[in-house]
């Protein structure tokens, strides 16, 4: 329902929406620089992306999808995960009348764009439960070091 109010100009919500975005323009999002890109609140399947020292984590929430029916891409410094979410209620049946469908069905891709301290080589992806978790390391030279006081 909320996307859905967003695509009135208008509306007080899609006003807000608008400010928050430009914030996040102005401050960075969260107040932490990052060098880690995706698109807006509302795209499907949703994403939480972040980094640790050691890696990039990217987490999509896409519950009752078949996990060979998911592709996962690194391409230049761009992490893109696509697939297809099948319908649950057949449309076609003449014994079946649908009300109501919240959940999206279709073919869907999400792309970020993460930083340049990648190392493309330590990627690894795992579904479970409705989550797939996409972890990316970090160069070894990106990483934070400890330096000891003599």
């Amino acid at each position: 329902m909320f996307a859905s109010i967003l695509n009135y100009p208008d509306s007080v919500f899609a006003q807000f929406d608008r400010l928050r975005r430009d914030l996040d323009d102005v401050f960075g999002g969260s107040g932490v620089p990052s060098s880690i890109r995706s698109v807006a609140l509302g795209s499907v399947p949703p994403l939480n992306v972040g980094r640790t020292a050691k890696s990039v984590e990217v987490y999509a929430f896409a519950p009752g999808l078949d996990a060979s029916k998911i592709d996962v891409t690194l391409d230049r410094g761009v992490l893109r995960i696509s697939g297809e979410r099948v319908a649950d209620v057949p449309e076609k049946d003449p014994k079946t009348s649908v009300y109501a469908r919240e959940r999206a069905v279709g073919r869907f891709s999400r792309s970020v764009a993460l930083p340049d301290d990648i190392d493309p080589a330590q990627v690894s992806a795992t579904y479970r439960d409705g989550v797939l978790q996409v972890s990316i390391g970090r160069k070894e030279a990106a990483q934070p070091k400890r330096i000891t006081v003599q």
